[in-house]
This record gives C-alpha cells, structure tokens and sequence, in this order.
C-alpha cells in the first residue's frame, strides 16, 4: 500500500533536532507526501497532534499544528516550546480526498523504527516526545568506567584470611573457592546466611588492580549492617556492617580510592528495611524500641501494620522485608533531609554518589527531594535508579514516571543495553534490529542521560556474561568490546574481567578467582578501556547507527569534532565483505593494544566506497579521516 505520508523522527531532514527537547526548546518538522499524477487522492490538510497523559494515563490532546505546504509535496511546521517536563506523544492527521471522497488518515510510528505507518486511530502507535528540564550529570561520571563489587565475594583483606565478627548462626565457607549455595527450610525461607569474608579492607588491597584496569568508580553493594550477605535488609543505615569493617576502615578506603582518582558510589535500599534492623526489631536483637513490637515506637509511622498473614507490608511478600512509608516525615528526614540524615552522613565522608535499589518503589517526591539535598550536599555527585527497562517511559504502579526528565535521575541501569546486544551475539536479533533498539533508546533520553547511562553486561541479578554466550570467549571479547566503545558509562561486574562464569542467584554471586584468574580476558578489558579514553570520540563523542544490510554485522560510527572511529562487529562464523558508504578519504584500523605508528590496514575508497573485509567473531575499529581537510589544515 502506498503511503500518503513519509516521516521520519531518526532523520533530521524531518526532525529538527533530533530525540528530546529541552523545556525552552522547540523542533521543526517536515513531512513529504507521496500522491502521485496518476492517482485520484489529492491532500487538503495535515496536522500534527501532541497529546500528554493525566495521572490516569488517559491521553488528551494539548496542541493541534497544521503544516504549510511550501513545496510540491513538501509540509512544514514548528513545534513550539513545551515548557512542562514531560512525556508528550505526537502523531499525524491527514485529510484526503480519494476517489471523491473525504478520509481521514492517521500516521504514528513503526514499532521499533523512526519511520511513519499508517494506522487506525483506535490502534494508533504514536511518537513519543520528551521535554526535559536540563540537568547535567558529572564529567567524571560520564567519562569513567565503574565496576560493581559485591563486598562479601570480592576480597578478604585480614591477614588471616579469616571473616571479620561472623554472625551468630551464620554459615561459613570453608574455601575461598566453594560454589555459593542457600541454606533454606521446607518452605523456601532462608534460615541460615552464607559468607566468604570479604570486606572493606580487601577492597583496600587491590586497588591497584583496578586502577591498571582501568577503573575510575566503584559502586559497593550496600554496605550498612544487616543479617543478609546481600545487606539488601538493611538493620542500621548509619553503620557499616562488622563484618565488612567500620567507618574509620570505610574512609580510609575513600581517601585511598580518591587518591588513586576513583570515586565511591554507595548502594541505597530506601524502599524497605530489614526485620531485623533497630526500626522493625521483629527478633528483639537490638536495644532500641523496633516498631514490631512497640506500639509507641518512634519508628513505627514507617511500617504499615495490617490482618495478612504476615502482618505488615512487605517488598514482594518477603517477610524479611518490611515496607517502608518513603513520604512518612520522619522518614524523609532522617534518609533524606536531618543534617546528619543517612545520606548527608555518607556524602559528607566523601561519597560520590549512589544508586537506588528498586527505584520503581520510590515516590517521585522521595526521588525529587533525594537529588535536591545530594547535590545540595556534593554538587558534583551522582544519583543512580535501578530500572530494568527504557528509563524514559517507565511506568511504575499506574504511573509515568519522571527519572529522566531533569529533578530525578543522573543515569540508570542500562539493562536494555545488554538485552541487545546479547541478544544479538547469539543469534536471536538481526544487527537491524539492534539499531533500532538502541536508536529507540538515544531518542527517547534526554542526550546527558544516554551518555550517563550504565551499559552492563552483568549484575548481581542476572546471569553473568561469560554463561550467556556459552563460555564462547570471542563472543565475549566482541560484548566487551561493544561496551567500550559504546555512548554511555562502562559497568563491569567484578569477575567478569576475570573470566568468572555463573547461572542465577546465587550462582552469579561466585567470590573473585584471586591467582586462577582469566588473565587474557583482563588484558582484553585493559586494553579495551585504554583505548576507550585514548580515543576521543569514543570518550565523549556522538553516535550514528549504520545498517550493514547484513544480519550478522553490527557497525556504528563515534564521532566529535574532527575526530571519529568506525566500529564493526561481525557475530557470524564466516568472513563478512561490507561495502560503507561514509564521507571520509581514508580508514586507518587500529586494535585496542596500540603502539603510536602502529596500524593495521589503511583503506581508500573504491568506486565511492569502502569495501571491508572481517573476519568470523571479531571486531575492526577504524579511525575515518578526511585529507583534504587534513592537508587544509596543515596548510
């Protein structure tokens, strides 16, 4: 069927700028049509149409543009301001005459693509526009690489080797090496924590590997008291856990981490507490009056007690997880808002930021007000959401929710980031359709959020990379490589470098391999990250997604300024031949172990383009370059 209309929001011919607007921003849009002399439809008029969501989600239509024809087939109109942070969508009204008759037709936007489609209003798919208020994240965020310890499985730093004050009725490895396992009873409840030792000083001790990695940030998994390995039941924000040490050792691992230039970044679990904790006290463990069995505690406004069979609320229906009240007062402040409040006590030790367990359980006024009083604290810190899905659009118990749109969220997981291009490596997505995953996802965040958005392969949560691609290691260096060199934030589980393989929990929480480590994996990740920052335009630069036109090859183009890089990855067990159609004179490959002068093949054009020959599971990187520009400007 012919398409009356042709748009395209991935193309700014149509689309001016390109993705999201700032809040004092307009866009100009463009909309070709396609009648032709031989047909009976003729084109009266063409509106956009924005609509917004209320706090239903019920769409209502705000504004209604017409465009001016200014060509033949040409329609043109602008988008004025919209000065409320939101998510707008907009579409397309088209008025025909066709064979005598008026019609009415509707264009929205092709699932997974920029291009417009014609539909029925009732199934209309429409764009999504996001208005943003600006608020930049940190430089050293943006432009550093993180990984992710899981304290207890990291490293023990006691010269004996031996854990720090184990809990009483706690289960202790025998070796470093033990598979992790749960020790529950008949009804699935855990009735017996596991723990290898690991701590804070251990961390201390090898921060030297991980400044030769390459690292520049550390996100801990929470480190405050509690019964769990985990400490995602919290019993005491304001106290590191014995076994992982105490606050004099946590600021020595700061100021040595600061001194090295990593930053620290903490784990918040502000959703819900443990049972056993000073607020909840279910077990009478502590001195302080819990709120499960005190009726006039003062913790008690932050617990919702009911007739279920637990008693209370709790995350998900674990019982060892009572809901809090976020917006309680008392609980606002003393997480929030008290001088010494949970996270004005941890900045001020010299954290740099932190990331939010379950963000989707925190109230939007919890989340605006969490980031008002951390940069009041530390202007240049970080805050960080756990959203496993596009941040931009999240809805969350029957709300839209808001992380990106500039009082919320520096960054989020970037779990579609791995979804794709694991996805990908094993044969599931055609290279297409990762572009246009990944184009969805750098049109619909504001441009600072996607450059700090955490691109990972691997978390505490899910399987660990080297399991997922089948313990194939050059699909993982071709993952690797992806990561580095994409626009966004490196997130390297701990372990993964070192080739630690592992299913689900809590298989994917296995301790580091100290002395039997992957040691041509932690090269690759060396070097891959040396060349991350020794390239500019995969620092800091833009993205253009090319189409291979062939499945199996996923190949994207970084630029800035002058500077700019191909990167091709062909996922098949066959050598590929590519022809790239790019405005450059001249490609010159480099690897990521780089000696200055030390280049693979330079490439010239042949007949307007770039015929490139790669090999079966591996990657090329290219630096483009224009001569003529080059000569000019020696000259």
């Amino acid at each position: 069927m012919c398409k009356t209309i042709s748009f395209n929001s991935w193309n700014e011919y149509f689309k001016a700028p390109f993705g999201a607007l700032k809040v004092n921003q307009g866009a100009d849009i463009k909309v070709n049509t396609n009648i032709k002399v031989n047909t009976n439809e003729e084109v009266y008029s063409i509106y956009l149409v924005i609509t917004k969501e209320d706090e239903n989600l019920n769409s209502e239509e705000i504004r209604r543009i017409p465009l001016i024809k200014k060509e033949e087939n040409i329609y043109e109109c602008k988008i004025e301001p919209l000065f409320i942070p939101a998510i707008y969508y907009y579409y397309f009204e088209v008025e025909v005459n066709s064979d005598g008759q008026n019609k009415k037709k509707f264009y929205g936007k092709i699932r997974q693509n920029g291009e417009a489609c014609e539909y029925s209003f009732d199934n209309l798919n429409k764009y999504q526009l996001t208005v943003y208020e600006e608020s930049k994240s940190p430089t050293w965020f943006k432009e550093g690489v993180l990984y992710h310890i899981f304290v207890d499985r990291f490293n023990n730093g006691n010269r004996t080797g031996k854990p720090s004050n184990p809990k009483k009725n706690s289960f202790i490895y025998a070796n470093w090496e033990d598979d992790p396992m749960y020790i529950k009873d008949e009804n699935g409840d855990i009735i017996r924590w596991d723990f290898y030792g690991g701590n804070l000083k251990g961390i201390i001790n090898k921060l030297g590997y991980l400044k030769k990695l390459g690292i520049s940030i550390i996100y801990l998994s929470p480190v405050f008291e509690s019964s769990s390995n985990h400490k995602y039941n919290t019993g005491d924000y304001k106290k590191i856990d014995p076994m992982f040490g105490d606050e004099e050792i946590f600021s020595e691992l700061i100021e040595k981490a600061n001194a090295k230039g990593i930053s620290i970044i903490l784990d918040g679990v502000f959703s819900h507490t443990g049972a056993d904790s000073i607020y909840f006290d279910k077990f009478n463990n502590y001195d302080s009056k819990g709120a499960y069995n005190n009726e006039d505690s003062i913790y008690r406004s932050w617990y919702t007690f009911d007739d279920s069979k637990v008693g209370y609320k709790c995350w998900w229906g674990i019982k060892d997880l009572p809901n809090v009240n976020e917006l309680e007062p008392s609980y606002m402040n003393y997480i929030i808002k008290d001088e010494e409040s949970v996270l004005n006590k941890w900045t001020k030790m010299g954290v740099k930021g932190w990331r939010l367990d379950v963000v989707d359980e925190l109230p939007d006024e919890f989340l605006t007000e969490f980031k008002k009083e951390l940069k009041k604290s530390e202007s240049d810190s970080v805050l960080i959401g756990e959203v496993w899905e596009d941040a931009s659009n999240k809805i969350s118990y029957g709300q839209r929710r808001k992380y990106l749109l500039g009082k919320q969220l520096d960054s989020a997981m970037g779990y579609p980031f791995r979804k794709g291009i694991l996805s990908f490596l094993r044969g599931e997505m055609a290279s297409y359709e990762l572009n246009d995953l990944y184009m969805n996802i750098k049109e619909n965040y504001p441009p600072d959020a996607f450059k700090a958005n955490l691109n990972l392969l691997g978390t505490h949560d899910v399987r660990r990379v080297k399991t997922e691609l089948d313990n194939d290691k050059d699909m993982i260096k071709l993952a690797v490589l992806a990561q580095m060199t994409f626009e966004g934030v490196p997130y390297i589980y701990y372990g993964d470098e070192a080739g630690l393989a592992g299913g689900k929990d809590p298989d994917n929480r296995r301790t580091y391999p100290w002395k039997n480590e992957d040691n041509e994996m932690i090269d690759f990740y060396r070097n891959s990250i040396q060349t991350r920052h020794r390239i500019k335009a995969l620092l800091k630069g833009e993205t253009n997604f090319i189409y291979t036109k062939d499945d199996d090859v996923f190949a994207y183009e970084r630029f800035i300024d002058e500077d700019s890089c191909l990167i091709i990855i062909n996922r098949s067990e066959e050598y590929k031949y590519i022809d790239f159609d790019l405005d450059y004179d001249l490609l010159d490959e480099i690897g990521i172990k780089y000696t200055p002068g030390d280049y693979g093949v330079t490439l010239e054009k042949e007949n307007g383009k770039f015929v490139i020959d790669i090999e079966p599971k591996s990657f090329m990187i290219f630096k483009m370059k224009n001569i003529t520009r080059e000569a000019f400007e020696q000259v």
